[in-house]
């Protein structure tokens, strides 16, 4: 499983199944999540840029509407997401 460096991703007190192997990304390096391409794409395709909305339920709204949406766009997602290192990554 592979974590950013979120402070809720470390814990003394983890206990982890022998199936499972923890790999951080190295602190500084947004480029490597792929969550932060998919926020990329939401804010700058699915009209996040420059726009002011009026509420927190109207942001909540625009992005439920967004992720509905990327759910169908296999191939722009597998662009976003699919990097060499994930897919050659081994425990």
């Amino acid at each position: 499983m592979i974590l950013d460096g979120a402070g809720w991703h470390k814990s003394n007190l983890l206990q982890t199944p022998e199936n499972i192997e923890l790999l951080p990304l190295p602190a500084y390096s947004p480029e490597l999540n792929p969550v932060e391409h998919i926020w990329d794409y939401v804010r700058e395709q699915k009209g996040f840029n420059n726009y002011t909305f009026e509420s927190i339920n109207e942001v909540e709204d625009k992005l439920c509407t967004a992720l509905n949406q990327i759910i169908g766009e296999k191939e722009i997602l597998k662009s976003l997401c699919n990097f060499n290192w994930i897919n050659s990554a081994t425990c």
